[in-house]
């Protein structure tokens, strides 16, 4: 059961990533754009209708709404066209990591944070 869930949630997160691509695609009807680029934005955004720390009700957009919006985006999106953008946003999910990359990012922040304390020494 739980390998399910798992899998229905891989699935969801991938037609998130597929609607946004969708939504991009000129052969895409505007409606269907319409609902897929805001379906996307909203499960892709960090800020909920209803708010996660009220009780039941705040995990309701996340269970309810979130899959009936990507239903309903999918429903409008020609068939060809969402497995398209499907493969497109599993591609993304695989794509490797860079450890350099990782690197890198983190030698900035020490560099800024070294920098900062370094500024501020004299005024603590």
């Amino acid at each position: 059961m739980l390998e399910k869930a798992k899998a229905w949630a891989r699935g969801l997160k991938r037609d998130v990533v597929a609607l946004w691509i969708a939504a991009a695609d000129p052969q895409v009807p505007l409606l269907a754009k319409i609902v897929a680029g805001a379906v996307a934005a909203y499960a892709l955004s960090p800020i909920d209708l209803i708010p996660d720390f009220i009780p039941i009700l705040g995990y309701l957009d996340d269970l309810l709404i979130v899959p009936l919006g990507i239903l309903l985006a999918v429903r409008l999106i020609p068939a060809n066209l969402m497995e398209e953008a499907r493969a497109k946003a599993s591609e993304r999910s695989i794509r490797p990591i860079s450890r350099i990359g990782l690197a890198l990012i983190l030698v900035i922040w020490l560099s800024c944070l070294i920098f900062l304390v370094w500024s501020f020494r004299g005024t603590l």
